[in-house]
């Protein structure tokens, strides 16, 4: 490591240097003249070369899934690892938080709503606590499914079976047509 910058480092390998973005958790873990091993994403655009380095493999998973949701490119999932935590931000995922998703760089509320759509499936099976994460928003998704459905003149019983047969990871929208189909029937 030569040098640190706020929001990158400069990694001298073998005589070549290389700036690497990196999250400040990241770079927090980095001195200057020390060996480190970062594990790096190369970004390739037609104006430039950007390297992304990360001290953890868990951080640069979750990049990886970050930057495969629309909208998210390499820099704004930087800055929502150097925003949040890794575990913080599959808390955020689990429990729906727009309101700490938005808060985060880059990020408005289409965008909250794409990532917490696409990432809920993939950011599963982790930990122990990421699965309890997991079942209870699930479980709060299946509650929303019946409180749509209340609201909507059924009661409560009819509700909860119609949600009984719905998938575990179904989005609220999708659980009420679901639901709307069987009881129709």
């Amino acid at each position: 490591v030569e040098r640190i910058f706020a929001s990158s480092v400069f990694i001298d390998v073998h005589g070549v240097g290389y700036r690497v973005y990196a999250p400040v958790s990241t770079l927090a873990h980095l001195n200057v003249g020390e060996e480190s091993l970062l594990y790096t994403y190369m970004n390739v655009r037609e104006d430039a070369i950007v390297l992304y380095g990360f001290l953890t493999q868990d951080e640069y998973d979750l990049f990886m899934l970050l930057i495969g949701v629309n909208g998210v490119g390499p820099k704004v999932a930087n800055g929502i690892l150097s925003a949040t935590g890794t575990d913080s931000f599959r808390a955020a995922v689990a429990n729906k938080d727009i309101g700490l998703l938005t808060k985060m760089p880059g990020i408005g509320k289409k965008t909250a709503e794409r990532m917490i759509l696409e990432l809920r499936g993939k950011l599963a099976g982790g930990s122990a606590a990421d699965t309890a994460l997991f079942a209870a928003a699930a479980q709060d998704s299946r509650q929303d499914v019946v409180q749509t459905l209340m609201a909507l003149g059924y009661s409560e019983k009819e509700a909860q079976a119609a949600c009984k047969s719905l998938p575990d990871d179904v989005e609220v929208g999708e659980g009420v047509r679901q639901a709307l189909k069987l009881m129709v029937k």
